[in-house]
């Protein structure tokens, strides 16, 4: 049996507010997909959710603490982080300060190779890697599961991040107190037999979506009729899910992930008003991996909040599927992935 074991975090022996800390986290794609908030302060998700991290799309982010400093200086890509981007990360930051007792602010500096704002989990690496690195720097002292439950408060889905392979994300319990209800919601790893997995990434459009994925999450759990009932077959699949990742049943898992995501996005375009992320291209990948299966190419499509399409696949069938989604959208960039090393501490060498 493979076994993805959490992500080991060096616990910090002394506070460093000289050379600060370095880490790096990848994303990670949702089989049992996240969509839609309970409490939008702590993050608390309505459902369960079980992602696979990938080996591409890096984010490294660099924090340090300055003593002089009056506010948090925060760069993308080596731009002035503004704007959302930059309130959301400076609030995460305020949340790190409480949690180690200082008070002096940071200079973070992310570097981040996912297209942002494009259903690529472009957040999940970049909060899971700030988590990482500013909890180090502050000195706090957190375990892998912790570190998770601080990565959710910057993102949902980074708390998977934090993990390599297959990790799912506990809602936890309704009702009870926030510390209760904090508690209560991490991720961890998931245990899997031995399979060889490989995600075809079809980026078909790489500019940033027209609605954001907080207001369409918001917009299906008020409106959609759709919703209530993906949540609780969500549960159902989630299940399924977790007993073929545990027998090694791949066209199991692929089946179970693409019925998933066709209904989270049922909820969206029965909300009001409709939320619609497939394009024309979205819909042609997933014609073309319907045509595989009839072929008898294991192939199973995935989505999250945006047009851009996941085909899990056997990693031996992962170059044939590539080149068959290359054909049908000739202008998209196609990768392929696999299973990707959890968020960690890199060394001043960059290891």
């Amino acid at each position: 049996m493979l076994r993805e074991q959490p992500a080991t975090v060096p616990r910090p022996s002394q506070r460093d507010t000289t050379h600060g800390a370095t880490a790096v986290a990848h994303p990670n794609i949702a089989l049992i997909k996240y969509w839609g908030k309970r409490d939008e302060r702590l993050i608390l998700p309505w459902t369960d959710s079980l992602s696979m991290t990938l080996d591409v799309f890096p984010t490294t982010t660099r924090v340090r603490l300055d003593a002089d400093a009056e506010h948090d200086e925060v760069t993308l890509n080596g731009e002035a982080a503004t704007g959302e981007a930059g309130r959301r990360i400076t609030a995460f930051l305020e949340l790190v300060r409480e949690l180690s007792g200082l008070e002096q602010r940071a200079v973070v500096d992310t570097r981040n190779t996912v297209p942002t704002g494009a259903g690529l989990a472009s957040s999940a690496s970049g909060f899971a890697a700030l988590a990482v690195a500013a909890a180090a720097a502050y000195g706090i002292d957190l375990d892998a599961t912790a570190l998770s439950r601080l990565a959710r408060r910057g993102s949902g889905s980074a708390s998977r991040s934090l993990f390599g392979g297959f990790a799912v994300w506990h809602a936890g319990p309704e009702g009870g107190t926030d510390a209760e209800a904090d508690l209560g919601s991490y991720a961890e790893p998931v245990p899997t037999a031995d399979i060889d997995p490989a995600l075809v990434i079809a980026v078909v459009n790489a500019g940033p979506k027209a609605v954001s994925s907080r207001e369409a999450m918001r917009r299906t759990v008020d409106t959609s009729p759709l919703y209530r009932p993906w949540a609780a077959s969500s549960r159902d699949d989630l299940t399924d899910m977790r007993a073929a990742l545990g027998r090694g049943d791949l066209e199991a898992v692929g089946e179970i992930a693409e019925r998933n995501a066709l209904g989270m996005h049922a909820t969206m375009l029965a909300a009001r008003p409709a939320v619609r992320y497939l394009s024309s291209a979205t819909v042609t990948v997933l014609d073309r991996v319907l045509q595989l299966r009839q072929d008898g190419v294991p192939a199973y499509a995935t989505m999250d909040a945006g047009p851009n399409v996941k085909v899990l696949c056997h990693r031996t069938d992962a170059e044939r599927v590539a080149d068959a989604v290359r054909d049908a959208v000739p202008d998209g960039r196609v990768l392929v992935a696999g299973p990707g090393r959890g968020a960690r501490l890199l060394n001043e060498d960059g290891r």
